[in-house]
This record gives C-alpha cells, structure tokens and sequence, in this order.
C-alpha cells in the first residue's frame, strides 16, 4: 500500500530584512541627493555664463576664452576682468557662505526662521561698516574689517545673552530672542549713524547696507575664497556631526556623541561664514533663510550642506545678474533683489510653520 505523500505547507514570509532596507532608503537619498547637487552646480555655471557674457555689454564665448587666455581686447578685456567676473566669482562665494551659515542654523535652532540675517549677525555687521565709515573715516577694503568686527560682536552678545549659566549650553529660544533683539538694536544704530553722514558718505554707505557687489575686487576673493576653503569643510563634518542630537540630547550623549560641543561649534562657523560674506558685499538679505527651505524641497526631505551652498551661490549671481543688467533703465544692488524675493519665502515659511508643517 502506498502512502501519499502531503504536499509541503508554504511557509511563512519571515521578517523583513530591516537593515537592509534602511541601506537602500540612504542609498535612495543619496542618489536623490547627488542629482540635486549635480543640477545645482549646472544651474550655477548656467547663471555665470549669463552673468559674464550678457547684459549691457555682451562677450562672445571666443572673446571670453581668449581673454583668460591672456589676449587684450580693447574694452573686453576691463570689463571681463574687472567688473562682470569679479562680481560672478565673488555673488558665489558669498552666497555659498551664506547658503552653509543657514543650513547650520537652521539644524541647530530647528527653526524654519532661523538665519543669521534673522538674527542680527548681518545687521550687526552693517552697522560696523556705518560706524568705520562716521566715525573714523573708513573707505574701502578698511570698511570690510569694521563689518567683520561688527558681526561678531552682534554674535558675542546673542551668545552671552543664550547661554544657561548651569550647564554652559546654548538655549535655541533664548537665543532666537536675543538675536532678534540684537537686530533691532543695530539697526537702529545704524540709522543714527547715517543720519550723521555727510551726503556722498551716507550714499555710499547705503549702496553698502543694501548689499551690492559694486565693490568686487580679486583682493576680496582671494580673502573670502581662503576662508570658505577652511570653513566649509569644517562645516560639512559639524553638520554630519549634528545627526544625533536629531535623536534627542539624552539619547545622543548616550551614543557617545557631543551634541553641545557639535552645536556650539556649528553656531560659531555659521557666524563666521555669514560674517565674512557681509564683510565682502554687504547684507545680502535672506539668502541664508531661502537657500535651505529651497535645497531640501530639491533633495526630497534630506538636508546637504552642499546642496544649501549652492543654492545660496545661484540666488545672488542670478539676483546680481537681474538687478544690474537685465532691467531696463535701473540698476538695484543684488541685495535688494534677494530682499524682494525673500520676503514672500519668509511669508511662506511663516504660514507653513502656523500649520505645523515645518518644525
């Protein structure tokens, strides 16, 4: 006699490999992610291009490849190398700092409406260049210096103002209101500044307040070039090493990280990148707020420091290309156009955060 033989029961679908999928949601961002700054940098290029070789008085890209070559073209040559170029390298530069000192204030404060152009560290720096220029008589590269020592003053007393005595830690709401305070306070030292100028001064010093790149020069590169090639690395590993303190401060200590050496840290590089991005152009307003909200929507959710720098980088060559070359019959300082762009991003962020969307 024969048995049958039953047929095997189907097993059970095990666990799913949660791991794994973890690796492939990173893989998934990263790739996004890599899109976006490879996009990014394009969308850069595109807007240098546009910067350098049209406008009032346009370049042929003939023309422009032989002049770096080192041919003098009668006109050209100037104007290439000492006013379209200059301001295209040194709109980048700047807004890549600011791009990099928003994203950082951001993770630290978790607050959608925090900038450091928010928080007073741009105003400050303004009202040390009003101040170089009345009271000792500044022009020039000096002013730079009085605006670099105005941002981090503005710093010192939002700090000063945020820290807990017990512990030694920065408070984020503490710090949010002293920032504001601060900003109320330079700007209304710099109004009375400028109302005791002589007229050309206090025209010049207004040119500068609004945040033009009228002022660019090679010497101003090269100093704000050799800070970003120490400061944005810095700022890319104090950003990766933020990630924890995500998970809560108990919890990321417990890991073994240092969440309030890593947020004092990534504060202070954010001043410093803001700072000497004021000091070379002047307040350029709300770069630092626009560029992550921007970066974040383009990377799907994932927050790169790189993405953020260079979003900031095309914000103000565009907004330099727009305010002195592509409207007809005036010209506006590149940080009255991001000031008119930026007004109506803040609005939305506001709205946003009112609806819970943004923490």
């Amino acid at each position: 006699m024969t048995g049958t033989i039953a047929p095997a029961a189907p097993r059970s679908p095990g666990p799913p490999d949660a791991p794994g999928l973890v690796r492939e949601v990173r893989r998934g961002r990263a790739r996004q992610t890599r899109r976006a700054v490879a996009l990014l940098v394009l969308a850069l290029f595109a807007a240098m291009a546009v910067r350098v070789l049209l406008g009032r008085y346009t370049v042929t890209v003939p023309d422009f490849f032989a002049i770096l070559g080192g041919a003098q073209i009668p006109g050209a040559s100037f104007i290439v190398l000492q006013e379209k170029l200059p301001r295209a390298v040194l709109g980048a530069l700047a807004g890549a700092a600011l791009g990099c000192s928003g994203a950082l204030f951001r993770r630290v404060l978790r607050n959608p409406l925090a900038s450091p152009d928010i928080l007073g560290i741009t105003y400050g720096a303004a009202a040390g260049a009003v101040a170089g220029t009345a009271v000792w008589g500044l022009r020039g590269t000096a002013v730079s210096w009085t605006a670099l020592a105005g941002a981090l003053l503005a710093a010192t007393l939002i700090a000063t103002a945020s820290v807990r005595l017990r512990t030694g830690g920065i408070v984020g709401e503490r710090f949010l209101l002293a920032g504001i305070g601060v900003a109320a306070l330079a700007q209304a030292l710099t109004a009375a500044l400028l109302v005791n100028l002589s007229l050309n001064s206090a025209r010049d010093a207004a040119l500068w307040t609004a945040g033009s790149l009228n002022a660019a020069t090679w010497d101003r590169i090269t100093v704000l070039g050799t800070c970003l090639l120490v400061a944005v690395p810095a700022a890319l590993a104090v950003h990766r090493a933020l990630e924890p303190a995500e998970l809560g401060l108990e919890l990321a200590s417990g890991l073994g990280a240092h969440p309030g050496r890593s947020r004092a840290l990534a504060l202070g590089l954010g001043v410093v990148l803001a700072a000497v991005a004021t000091a070379a152009t002047g307040p350029l307003a709300f770069v630092a707020l626009m560029s992550t909200p921007v970066a974040t929507a383009l990377t799907r959710g994932r927050t790169s420091i790189l993405a953020c720098a260079l979003v900031g980088a095309v914000v103000v060559v565009v907004s330099d290309a727009v305010g002195s070359e592509l409207l007809a019959g005036t010209k506006l300082p590149a940080g009255v156009v991001t000031g008119a762009v930026g007004a109506p991003v803040m609005l939305w962020l506001l709205v946003r955060q009112r609806r819970g969307d943004l923490g």
